[in-house]
């Protein structure tokens, strides 16, 4: 049904009963990190909150950000200056709700960023692994994409930047596992469930040498690349679900 605006609460709790947020034990808080007007017309997701997301958002007249890199993670500086400040005052000042989502949505098996990644690279799921079924396991639905390299070609055609790929080019595809952002230290729980190409959206110096040893390929695909589509898929549906206005906007990132 068509409305001109959400509550913030029902807002709220339709997600967190959409993402199902309770099951998670994640490194920040999910859900309404700072408050501001009560009533939500026009939302703007994107991927972290960042000061240029949120002046982005408020040139819009954005009641609500919704990103899935938030505030207050686990082991930060807790003390509220710097960039911390300009952010939240910005926010404050201007009386925007930033809701922020992390593993939750990484997780959903329709808006989650995992889904959405496997959507766009035209991989289909048949498996999961790692802890939490983090991560995802199948195949692409394209027969012509049958080795590493086409895989990667497909990969920089679809997110518009080229991966770091480790490993043969040549390399038949066999099985391949996926999981975005910072997800490089499952690449031994992809190897475990039969991985023979592992995706994520970083790499590092001890990556590298197990994915050399392993005989596995790893692409690196972008941190900000690969979780991208996760809070579209999610604004969309609310703007469909609440009758309200929804943009994303595309902060560029090369990480």
């Amino acid at each position: 049904m068509s409305r001109e605006s959400i509550n913030r609460e029902e807002f709220a709790r339709y997600i967190e009963q959409t993402l199902d947020i309770n099951r998670f034990r994640d490194y920040c808080p999910n859900g309404l990190q700072v408050e501001g007007r009560p009533h939500i017309r026009k939302l703007v997701t994107g991927v972290t909150a960042s000061l240029a997301l949120l002046e982005a958002a408020a040139d819009t007249g954005a009641d609500a950000v919704l990103v899935h890199h938030g505030y207050f993670w686990r082991g930060e500086d807790p003390r509220v200056v710097g960039p911390k400040q300009r952010r939240l005052k910005l926010l404050l000042t201007r009386d925007i709700n930033l809701f922020a989502y992390h593993l939750p949505l990484d997780m959903h098996a329709e808006f989650g960023n995992n889904a959405q990644l496997a959507m766009h690279l035209g991989l289909v799921a048949d498996g999961r692994f790692g802890e939490n079924d983090l991560g995802w396991l199948g195949m692409p639905s394209n027969a012509d994409v049958s080795t590493v390299g086409a895989l990667a070609l497909q990969v920089e055609e679809r997110l518009g930047r080229a991966p770091l790929l480790i490993g043969d080019p040549a390399q038949p595809l066999k099985r391949v596992g996926w999981c975005t952002g910072a997800a490089q230290n499952m690449l031994g729980d992809a190897i475990a469930a039969g991985a023979s190409v592992y995706l994520s959206g970083e790499v590092s110096e001890p990556t590298v040498h197990l994915a050399r040893e392993a005989g596995v390929a790893y692409l690196a695909c972008g941190h900000h690349a690969t979780e991208r589509f996760g809070v579209q898929a999610l604004g969309r549906h609310l703007a469909s679900h609440f009758g309200i206005e929804h943009c994303f906007i595309d902060i560029a990132n090369p990480v």
